[in-house]
C-alpha cells in the first residue's frame, strides 16, 4: 500500500513514504537504537516498543500499521521513569549483557501504566514475550516490582548506590554499565551508523558436503548498488581458526564444502535491500555428495577425509595410577554409555561487526569474547603484522562461548579494506544458527569400580566428540571433558581417552557450563 504514513514517536511527529518494518524505520531512519534487533521474526522481544499503550514487537509491525499512532521507545521515557528503572534493575542485579533490557523495560512500563501495583503474575504475563539468556527472570520480576514501588512513591532512588562509593567485599555492587543498558544508550555493533557505510553478507552453502562447481556472480555484479563481490581468490590467506587455522574464509570453486553455511561469495552493497537481492542473484552450481553425519562415520577407515590430514581432529589421554589393575581388583564394576547432543547458545544479539580502513590496516568494532584472538585471526587472513589490526569490543549481547570464534569480524574487515570504506556485517538469526559453533555432541563409555563399602576405586573411559566441520576449540574442550570425567570424587586410578572427530555438521566449540 503506497502513501505517506504519519505517526508520533516519543512525542515527535514523523512521516515516511515507505511501508517497511517498524524496527527498520526506528533504527535506520531515526537511529533509535534502544530498539534491538534480536531475531527479526517476532520471537525474542528485544525490539519491544509501546504503540498506543500496548507493548508490540517492532520487527513484525509495518509503518503502514502505525499511521496515526503514538510510539514510545526507551529514548522517550520521562526522567523519573528512567531513574526508577535504572536504579531498580541495578539494585537487584537484573542487568547482564543488557541486550534484552530495553525491551524488558518497555514491557514493564506498559504493565505499570495499566496497573501501578502489578502482581507477580501480572509482571510475568507482561514480560512473557521477552526472552533473556543470561539474567534469568526472577531478578527481572524483582526489578519491575521495585520500579513500580518507586513510581508509586513508596521507595526512593538512592543515588549513592550507582556512584559506588561504599561498594566493597560483602556489599552489593551496582554494575558500571547499568544505566547505558537499561536506557538503551549502550552501543552494540549494530547500533553503529557511520557515514558512507556499506553492508555486506556472504552467500552460503546449501549443502553440508558438495563440490562447488561454479560460482557465477556476473548478474549480481550488474545490479545497481552492488559495490563488490569477493570470492576465495580475493582473500590473501584463505584460512582462519581460533587455535588451528583450518577454517576457510570462503570455499573456492572446485573445492568441497564442509558444512551448511560455508561462505562461498561475499557481497557488498550500499543498502540492505540491494544486498538481499544481489545475494539471491549469485548462481552456485553444486555437485552434492553424501555427508559424514557423526563421529562413528568419520572414524571409519574408508571415510572420505574432511580435512587433508584426516578426520581425527584432536585426541587426549589422561591417566593416573593403574586403572586396569584397580578395576580387576574391585568388588563391583559397572559400564554405561552416555551421550549429549549439539546445543545452541541462543544468545539474543546476532553476530555483528563494523570495520573500516584505519591507518595502514583496519579497525573493527566487534561483539566477541576475545579481542586479541580476533586481531590475531584477521591478521593471519591478511598476512599482516597484528599491529595493523585494531579491535574494539562494544557491548556483547550474550556469548556463553558461542562468540569466541570469528564469524563476521574478518568478513567485515576484508570488505572494508577492499572497498576502502566502512562496512557492517550482521548475521540473521538463521545464519547465526547455521554458522557459529555449538556445544559438542559427545558420547562416552564409562567403567567404574568400587569396593564392598561403595568407595570408588577406578575409572576407565572413552569419550568421543563430534567437533563438526572445523576445529574451533575441540582440543581444550576435549581436554576439559577428560579431566572432569572423574567428577568430584577421590580415587586414584583413572584411564581416560578422548577423541574429537571432524564431521560435516556445524562446528562445535566453547559453551559455558
Amino acid at each position: 500500500m503506497a502513501g505517506t504514513y504519519t505517526f508520533r514517536v516519543n512525542g515527535r511527529e514523523v512521516s515516511t513514504n515507505e511501508d517497511k518494518k517498524l524496527i527498520r524505520f526506528l533504527r535506520d531512519d531515526l537511529h533509535l537504537t534502544s530498539v534491538k534487533d534480536g531475531c527479526s521474526e517476532g520471537a525474542c522481544g528485544s525490539c519491544t516498543v509501546i504503540a498506543d499503550h500496548k507493548a508490540v514487537r517492532a520487527c513484525i509491525k509495518q509503518t503502514s500499521e502505525m499511521a496515526g499512532k503514538e510510539i514510545l521507545t526507551c529514548e522517550g521515557l520521562t526522567g523519573r521513569e528512567e531513574e526508577a528503572f535504572v536504579y531498580a534493575f541495578g539494585k537487584v542485579g537484573a542487568v547482564q549483557c543488557g541486550f534484552c533490557t530495553p525491551g524488558m523495560v518497555m514491557s514493564a512500563k506498559c504493565c505499570i501504566d495499566q496497573n501501578p501495583s502489578p502482581t507477580e503474575e501480572e509482571i510475568k504475563a507482561a514480560i512473557r514475550g521477552n526472552l533473556c539468556r543470561c539474567t534469568g527472570y526472577q531478578k527481572l520480576v524483582e526489578g519491575i516490582h521495585l520500579a513500580a514501588r518507586i513510581l508509586r512513591g513508596e521507595e526512593q532512588v538512592d543515588r549513592t548506590l550507582e556512584e559506588g562509593a561504599d561498594s566493597g567485599i560483602g556489599t552489593s555492587a551496582f554494575r558500571r554499565d547499568v544505566r547505558a543498558k537499561v536506557t538503551g544508550r549502550g552501543i552494540y555493533p549494530d547500533d553503529i551508523y557511520l557515514k558512507g557505510m556499506l553492508h555486506a553478507s556472504c552467500v552460503r552453502s546449501l549443502y553440508p558436503r558438495a563440490r562447488v562447481k561454479k560460482i557465477d556472480c556476473a548478474q549480481a555484479k550488474k545490479l545497481p548498488g552492488v559495490v563488490a563481490i569477493l570470492t576465495a581468490g580475493d582473500v590473501p590467506n584463505n584460512k582462519v581458526g581460533h587455535i588451528e587455522q583450518d577454517w576457510d574464509v570462503m570455499i573456492a570453486e572446485g573445492d568441497m564444502t564442509r558444512c551448511v553455511g560455508d561462505a562461498l561469495a561475499l557481497v557488498v552493497a550500499r543498502d540492505i535491500e540491494t544486498l538481499k537481492r544481489a545475494k539471491a542473484m549469485v548462481d552456485v552450481t553444486y555437485e552434492p555428495e553424501v555427508p559424514i553425519r557423526n563421529w562413528r562415520e568419520a572414524a571409519r577407515a574408508e571415510a572420505p577425509k574432511i580435512h587433508e590430514r584426516g578426520n581425527l581432529c584432536q585426541s587426549r589421554h589422561v591417566t593416573r595410577g593403574n586403572a586396569r589393575k584397580a578395576l580387576a581388583e574391585s568388588a563391583y564394576t559397572v559400564t554405561e554409555t552416555f551421550s549429549t547432543p549439539f546445543t545452541e547458545h541462543a544468545f539474543l544479539e546476532p553476530e555483528c561487526a563494523v570495520a573500516f580502513p584505519y591507518r595502514d590496516g583496519v579497525k573493527i568494532y566487534s561483539t566477541d569474547q576475545g579481542a586479541y584472538d580476533t586481531r590475531k585471526e584477521v591478521a593471519i587472513m591478511f598476512g599482516w603484522e597484528p599491529e595493523r589490526v585494531v579491535v574494539e569490543n562494544t557491548f556483547v549481547g550474550g556469548g556463553f562461548g558461542g562468540k569466541e570464534d570469528v564469524s563476521v569480524q574478518h568478513i567485515a574487515a576484508l570488505a572494508a579494506y577492499h572497498c576502502g570504506c566502512p562496512v557492517k556485517v550482521k548475521f540473521s538469526r538463521p545464519e547465526s544458527i547455521d554458522f557459529h559453533p555449538k556445544r559438542h555432541a559427545m558420547e562416552g563409555t564409562f567403567t567404574l569400580g568400587c569396593d564392598k563399602e561403595g568407595n570408588f576405586t577406578a575409572l576407565d573411559c572413552d569419550i568421543y566428540f563430534d567437533t563438526g566441520a572445523y576445529a574451533s576449540l575441540c582440543g581444550p574442550v576435549l581436554e576439559r571433558a577428560c579431566t572432569h570425567a572423574v567428577g568430584p570424587y577421590c580415587y586414584q586410578n583413572t584411564d581416560i581417552r578422548g577423541y574429537g572427530y571432524y564431521t560435516n555438521n556445524p562446528p562445535a566449540g566453547a559453551f559455558r557450563g
